[in-house]
């Protein structure tokens, strides 16, 4: 599936080829602080199914439990998230799915890191909605 996207203010535009069978959601407590929310959802990319199309996304090299380096790319005007990937490169890209234009059609098919799952979130269904903010 072919999407595009890119960050909030417009500064940066990629396109890629992904499987929506990748679409995941992390609930570990790095991507809670880096996205700023309890869980972040991705897509993955091959390293050659990713291309930038406008704009230098900022990196941040994030260094996990494991040693790994992993890099993690956003707007450095806004601060959307773009992606993850190996910080030494050659590694698919995580792609945010909050900045793929497709999202809707992104739906996740696996949890993980859910150790670190926020105990209210199976809740969810029960808080009271609004469609909109006043």
């Amino acid at each position: 599936m072919k999407i595009d996207g890119g960050c909030h203010c417009g500064a940066i535009t990629y396109e890629a080829e992904v499987d929506p069978d990748h679409a995941s959601i992390c609930h570990c407590t790095d991507c809670q602080k880096l996205s700023g929310t309890v869980f972040r959802t991705s897509i993955r990319a091959a390293n050659d199914k990713f291309k930038i199309l406008t704009g230098e996304p900022k990196v941040y090299v994030k260094i996990g439990d494991s040693g790994g380096r992993r890099a993690q790319a956003f707007c450095g005007n806004c601060g959307s998230p773009i992606y993850a990937t190996a910080a030494e490169g050659g590694a698919p890209y995580n792609i945010r799915v909050g900045t793929v234009r497709q999202r809707d059609q992104l739906v996740p098919k696996v949890q993980i890191w859910c150790r670190s799952e926020q105990q209210w979130l199976p809740i969810l269904g029960a808080i009271r909605k609004v469609e909109k903010q006043a």
